[in-house]
């Protein structure tokens, strides 16, 4: 019996990591004209490869907070690193001067509010997040 109880509190607890679990989205301001990105070119974007939407204009690349669980995600399932992996990459290319990371933003809702008021903002938010003035280019899973 004592078994039954622990599989089952095992059980209920692993249904509800998997309601919990946030879904990552990549947006953009709404009148963005670009529809989409693939997850290599999401990958190029915030890994400094790409600084440009397709018709040539420079994003502006917006990241959450360092000690965010969302960044913490979004890179995990992005690029398979951690946050510690990701600001050491950074700190080489900064070092090197190749390339400089992505703005960090205080919240999701200053992201949001950079987003629905820069044309080429560029950020990621959990999908529960999401308000009009912003649209979804990409989803990170």
């Amino acid at each position: 019996m004592r078994r039954f109880a622990r599989n089952t509190t095992l059980l209920i607890g692993l249904l509800l990591a998997g309601i919990a679990r946030a879904e990552i989205v990549v947006v953009v301001n709404a009148s963005n004209p670009v529809s989409s990105f693939s997850h290599r070119e999401l990958v190029d974007l915030y890994m400094g490869r790409n600084l440009h939407f397709p018709d040539g204009s420079l994003i502006l690349r917006l990241d959450q907070t360092p000690e965010s669980a969302v960044r913490n995600e979004f890179y995990n399932k992005l690029v398979n690193k951690s946050v510690a992996e990701v600001n050491a990459y950074w700190a080489k290319l900064l070092f090197t001067g190749r390339a400089t990371p992505p703005q960090t933003m205080g919240d999701t809702q200053a992201i949001l509010s950079a987003v629905q008021s820069n044309h080429n903002a560029i950020g990621y938010i959990d999908s529960k997040d999401l308000t009009d003035g912003v649209k979804v280019v990409g989803r990170v899973n």
